[in-house]
Formats: structure tokens, sequence, C-alpha cells
């Protein structure tokens, strides 16, 4: 292939990509104002096939932005909805390790690091092998991966909720209190530009909230699933917190990058 063609080619794959992405996004806004979209009413007004519509639909769905129901979809609005950690480390299992290395390479030796519970976070663990740390953490899944790696821990007391692994309540919150991070990585359910870092449980929203308070720099680790999207609870503006993920979705880039700083995995 000559360099010509070479270049052709990306430019076309380019402009399907934008394509696709601005098509998405008129479904999503038309499905802001009547809560309902039907099939056949979006291959007329996006002129677009059936099949493209079909898997538009059905990548939207998957990214937890819709739901689909026969002869069209209706908007996503389970705000206090959670999966449990065996479903949330199934999926999207290759963005949340791009996201966890870019991640773990922020962390320096002889630092005190917060790990917040969740399946993105977990993922760093790997790459957090021979640093000098110290880890803190309010999961107890967390914390036996990173004793295994022979890696400095203190893991909060607390009831452990057993959908997510995460450990919580008064207790958890008064030890956290005492404590301060040269960093935070968090997990999150969805980020909004008004209502900004949110997740469904007001426990781990107030855990969430105080490891933010008491970190000098925080991160909240999210894959482009999560953009968006609001569920029950907020838990700190989007000021608060550098977001790291594989990649900001194009209709929502220039929005959020204006309101925080935004490190993309694929860079």
């Amino acid at each position: 292939m000559n360099v010509k063609s070479k270049y052709a080619r990306i430019y076309r794959e380019v402009i399907v990509e934008m394509l696709t992405e601005e098509r998405k996004q008129k479904i999503l806004q038309l499905l802001e104002q009547h809560k309902i979209v039907k099939s056949q009413e979006l291959v007329v007004l996006l002129d677009a096939s059936e099949s493209t519509i079909r898997r538009d639909l059905q990548e939207l769905e998957d990214e937890g932005l819709l739901q689909r129901i026969h002869g069209g979809a209706k908007k996503e609005d389970l705000l206090g909805f959670e999966q449990n950690m065996s479903e949330k480390t199934l999926k999207n299992v290759h963005e949340k390790q791009m996201i966890a290395r870019l991640a773990a390479e922020l962390v320096n030796d002889e630092e005190v690091i917060y790990l917040d519970a969740g399946s993105t976070t977990l993922e760093m663990i790997p790459f957090l092998k021979d640093k000098q740390i110290t880890v803190v953490t309010n999961s107890v899944k967390h914390a036996a991966a990173l004793v295994d790696l022979q890696i400095s821990t203190i893991v909060l007391g607390g009831q452990v909720k057993l959908s997510t692994n995460a450990v919580l309540g008064a207790n958890t919150l008064s030890q956290l209190q005492a404590y301060h991070f040269n960093k935070a990585f968090m997990g999150m359910n969805g980020v909004h530009l008004e209502r900004g870092f949110t997740t469904p449980d007001p426990e781990e929203a107030a855990v969430k909230r105080l490891a933010i308070t008491n970190a000098q720099d925080s991160y909240v680790l999210l894959d482009h699933t999560k953009f968006n999207k609001q569920t029950f609870v907020s838990v700190a503006p989007l000021q608060d917190a550098t977001i790291i993920t594989e990649r900001c979705p194009l209709e929502f880039l220039d929005d959020y990058s204006e309101r925080t700083t935004i490190k993309e995995a694929n860079q």
C-alpha cells in the first residue's frame, strides 16, 4: 500500500467514526426530549439503514446509555442500580487495563495512596508491583491482592458490602478521617457535566467524598461508557479530580475539558 492510499484509508476511517459518534449523539438528544424513540423514525430522521440504527442502539445499550425495547429504545434512568463486583469485572476489561496502567504510572515510590473499591482500581494493582508505597483501601478484595504482591497495605474497618466488597459505615469514615494521601484513585459509576461524579450508594459516596478531600491529588478512573451518566448520589464536582480514561467520547470532550483535566490512556 502506498502512502497516499494509506492516508486515504485513515481519513475514511476517521470520517466514519465521526459520523457514527454524531449519529449516536443525535439519538441521545432525541431520547432526552422524548424519552422513547422508534427505530423506523430514527431511520428517517438520521438517513441511515435499519442495520446501522440497530447497531447504534446496541452499542449505546452496551454503554449503559439507553435500554432497547421492541421497535426502538427508551432512556436509561436507573439512578439507584449498581452491578455487583463480579459483573463489573467482566465488562470493558481491556479498556480498564489501559486506564489502570496509566493510573499506576502516576504513583511514585514512598507515596501513600488511597485505592478505592471498584473494578478499574482493582486492575491497577498488578501495575503497582515492586513500588515502594503504602496503600490504604476500603476493599477487602483489593487488600488481599495488594498483600499478595507484598505491598504495604492498610484496609479500613467497617461493614463489608457484599455486592461490591467495599467496606463502609461510620467506623470506616472515622478511620479514614485521620488519614491523608499523596494521591487518591477512585472508582465512580458516572460523570456528568452538571452533577459531577456520582455513585448509587449514599454510604459509598460518603467514603469516596472524604478520600478525595483528604488527598493532595485525586484521580477518577472511568471508561468511556461512564461519560454524561448520572446515578443517585453526587460525590464531588468535576474540578475536584482529574479523569483518567481510555477515551472521552468526541461529543463530550470539549465540554468536559473546560471543567477538569482529562488524561487519555491511548495517547
